[in-house]
């Protein structure tokens, strides 16, 4: 990255941690260590940070709990989640309640490094080149605030809306939308994409003219109803 990005690293295993943390520095990046989600939240209402490296479960406060209330205040920071659960149900709970990404351990140093990345690459350019703003039908929606009527959006949330706004009347295909802003066309990708869906729906609200269609077997469309 041209910039130093900066990473907060939220794992209980101190060894992990020091190991992962000199990887990333040598990568220049700047790193922050917490080893609960409590000292986590406590750092980030002090310092600004680019991405969140998440481990799930650590004492105080989990990953998820901590998921949670970045989710309730409306933060937008992006999530990696780090953790040895494998569980189908453990890993979509996971991506319901926000994080961007879910790596699980054991992990290769150079595909985290990676996805970190890609992450950073994908919020710098939504907010340098495709700062829009539009009106639907009475729905405001600004990308650049990341404000839907008022209601703030992940990065994720945004993206995802921006990228159907910007495809107005026509089908994004689901394999564009899971390749762009996950990675990767995955079952718990897609999994993922219907939450977030559901979550812009719900927001945009079901009197609305404003409408997030499925295409079956295709992907999804905003349309504007009656227009």
């Amino acid at each position: 990255m041209t910039v130093t990005s900066q990473i907060l690293l939220v794992e209980d295993d101190i060894n992990l941690s020091f190991v992962l943390a000199d990887y990333l520095r040598n990568k220049e990046f700047q790193v922050d260590l917490a080893s609960n989600g409590q000292e986590a939240l406590s750092m980030l209402s002090m310092k600004k940070y680019d991405i969140i490296l998440l481990d799930i479960m650590m004492p105080v406060m989990n990953g998820w709990q901590l998921l949670k209330q970045l989710q309730e205040s409306s933060n937008q920071i992006p999530v990696i989640v780090t953790s040895a659960k494998t569980d189908r149900e453990d890993i979509l709970k996971t991506y319901a309640l926000g994080c961007d990404d879910y790596v699980v351990k054991p992990y290769s140093m150079d595909i985290l490094i990676c996805k970190i990345e890609a992450i950073l690459r994908r919020v710098q350019h939504t907010h340098t080149n495709q700062e829009t703003r539009f009106d639907l039908a009475g729905v405001a929606f600004d990308s650049t605030l990341q404000l839907l009527n008022g209601q703030h959006l992940s990065t994720r949330e945004n993206d995802l809306l921006l990228m159907l706004c910007q495809n107005k009347d026509n089908v994004v295909e689901r394999n564009r939308i899971l390749n762009t802003l996950w990675g990767g066309d995955t079952y718990f990708n897609a999994r993922s994409l219907s939450v977030y869906i559901n979550r812009l729906r719900n927001y945009i609200g079901r009197d609305s003219r404003v409408k997030i269609l499925s295409v079956h077997g295709k992907g999804y469309k905003l349309v504007i109803m009656n227009e």
